[in-house]
């Protein structure tokens, strides 16, 4: 199989480029039970792995009474807002550190407004800052290395391993690097799909089992700190009821329909974060997880504006279809 043309960018009536793409929708034994272009594409997990690193750190820290506003920028890449900062600050605090424990890369924030007050790169305002902040979190509940925490032999990122292998139902884990420094993992869509299937049904993941659901619970309860303003996942969680949604780099994302426990991962080929939203909101309108007022209440993701002077001339236009086994 091969990936699919599934997005149009129409520019005053003329369609002016075009995305392919690839899609997998899972159920929680890791059955493909709908798709478009190849499930099989190998992708790296990215940033949608962020909820079950948070699950592996949440495990390590146990009962500690964590809010949801941490549970889910623990699980975020977050715009960098001051709400989010306020966050991982927090977070660091449970466990006696400060900022200067972080060791993700200085960063601008995401979000144009804080850009705009931001007067240096700083590895707070790194979007991956609360995903380091539970693993500090984590590695001072057990003792383990504060300094190390980013490598593959550490003890919590051989965890991680072990949590990818067990939710996306695939051993042969490709391990590269992140851009935040961790360890990222390469596996093929269909088992993003299955991991975010298993995100809804977490009964599939053993001894994993309260601490997802617990990192599922806090991104439905606090979806602004998963992302932020005019973010996809932070959006459509605020929308949609039953829906856990994870955005990744090189246009990766991945949904989980908790109704339904089915796992959704697109992966556009180009990495043109663009056409993540109409792909993903659209695979969702054809899984009956979204209706048509929601999609309408989403345009700003489902069919952005193409815009010319300052003002719309085109939009972006999806051709998808997901073919069902």
């Amino acid at each position: 199989m091969t990936s699919v043309p599934s997005v149009r960018v129409v520019r005053s009536g003329l369609v002016e480029s075009v995305h392919v793409a690839d899609v997998a929708v899972c159920d929680a034994d890791g059955r493909l039970v709908a798709f478009a272009g190849d499930a099989s594409r190998s992708v790296y997990g990215r940033s949608c792995t962020k909820p079950l690193q948070a699950s592996v750190s949440l495990a390590a820290i146990g009962d500690e009474p964590l809010s949801d506003r941490q549970v889910a920028i623990m699980c975020a890449s977050h715009n960098g807002e001051p709400v989010h900062l306020a966050a991982v600050r927090s977070v660091l605090r449970r466990g006696g550190l400060g900022v200067d424990a972080l060791r993700t890369p200085p960063g601008w924030p995401l979000d144009p407004a804080a850009m705009a007050r931001a007067r240096t790169k700083t590895p707070l305002r790194h979007n991956c800052s609360g995903k380091h902040a539970g693993m500090l979190l984590a590695c001072v509940r057990r003792g383990w290395n504060l300094e190390t925490y980013r490598r593959p032999d550490h003890p919590l990122q051989r965890r991680v391993l072990a949590a990818v292998e067990t939710a996306t139902g695939y051993d042969r884990v490709h391990l590269g690097i992140d851009g935040c420094g961790v360890p990222v993992h390469g596996v093929p869509l269909a088992g993003m799909a299955t991991m975010f299937a298993r995100l809804a049904s977490t009964d599939r993941l053993a001894d994993l089992a309260s601490s997802t659901a617990r990192a599922r619970a806090g991104m439905r309860a606090s979806p602004y700190l998963v992302g932020g303003r005019a973010r996809l996942d932070t959006d459509l969680m605020s929308a949609v009821d039953g829906l856990v949604v994870k955005q990744g780099a090189e246009a990766l994302v991945c949904a989980a329909v908790v109704p339904q426990g089915l796992g959704v991962a697109v992966r556009v080929a180009d990495g043109g974060d663009r056409a993540t939203g109409p792909l993903l909101i659209e695979a969702l309108r054809q899984l009956d997880a979204i209706d048509g007022a929601q999609v309408q209440s989403l345009a700003r993701h489902a069919g952005p504006a193409v815009l010319g002077g300052g003002r719309p001339v085109g939009r972006l236009e999806v051709d998808l279809r997901l073919r069902r086994r």
